[in-house]
């Protein structure tokens, strides 16, 4: 039940929430996360709007929404905890939920054509 972005987010849709993070293969990529800027909770993004950064050891690198939505929750246990996104990416290292949301024109990735493209 997930889905996969080409800028490697992954997003998994429960009902009526989307939960969006970054994934396994993106924070391998960046190395050890040190520190995460979230958004606020209640803000209205659009897709590919910048959504906070992701500081690794090595670099800074921005956090973009892949859909137009609410953001309902973010994960606040990255701020003490950035490590999850490299531990854990797609339960304790989810970044943000949103709500009312839509798939505006991204064009998701099925698991096995995000496979193919990190190959």
């Amino acid at each position: 039940n997930l889905f996969y972005t080409k800028e490697h987010e992954w997003i998994k849709l429960d009902n009526d929430v989307a939960t969006i993070g970054i994934t396994d293969y993106a924070q391998s990529e960046l190395g050890d996360i040190i520190f995460i800027e979230l958004p606020e909770t209640g803000d209205s993004v659009q897709e590919k709007d910048s959504i906070g950064t992701i500081e690794a050891v090595k670099t800074v690198a921005d956090l973009f929404s892949p859909m137009n939505g609410e953001i309902s929750e973010v994960n606040q246990s990255l701020e003490d905890n950035p490590e999850y996104v490299n531990t854990d990416p797609y339960e304790m290292g989810w970044i943000i939920k949103l709500n009312n949301f839509t798939k505006g024109d991204a064009n998701f990735l099925t698991p096995a054509e995000y496979k193919s493209l990190i190959q």
